[in-house]
């Protein structure tokens, strides 16, 4: 029996962005640059956030300077958990940063392809299949009609 699609709030705006960046990046090309794009912002973001917490906290090697943190008190009751919590934070970004290398590393193999023209007039075609105007009367009359998608779990409770 096929279940209703999730209705809460993070995964409606999973499905309009979905279907915005296929609207708006119907050829090949344009999905790789856009891809390129993101993984490039990614990465950039989370290095220099890592760099700035490196400058404040330490590289996360020796014990943490007590004026690092402003506002804090040194030997405060949370002092120790918070450091614990930024350098594991630390940790994470440090772990993001190599994973979002190692996909850009394969990512560089997308950018050899390239495809004829009737191919990206296909991309189009099924693009708008896939995600045609939300607001088109009869995008909106099927959405009505037939919202139902039998992957996903049922939230009714």
């Amino acid at each position: 029996m096929p279940e209703e699609p999730c209705q809460c709030p993070d995964c409606q705006r999973f499905y309009r962005e979905h279907d915005r960046l296929i609207r708006e990046n119907p050829t090949l090309r344009q999905q790789q640059e856009l891809n390129w794009a993101a993984l490039q912002s990614f990465r950039t973001l989370a290095g220099r956030v890592l760099e700035e917490l490196q400058k404040i906290h330490g590289d996360g090697e020796g014990p943490t300077p007590a004026a690092a943190t402003p506002g804090a008190v040194a030997g405060g009751p949370n002092d120790a958990a918070d450091q614990d919590a930024i350098q594991q934070a630390m940790g994470d970004l440090e772990n993001i940063n190599a994973h979002l290398f190692s996909i850009e590393a394969l990512m560089e193999r997308i950018f050899d392809v390239r495809v004829p023209e009737e191919v990206e007039q296909k991309f189009r075609e099924l693009a708008g299949e896939l995600a045609p105007d939300p607001l088109n009367a009869d995008r909106l009359r099927l959405n009505r009609l037939l919202h139902q998608t039998p992957d996903l779990p049922d939230h009714r409770g």
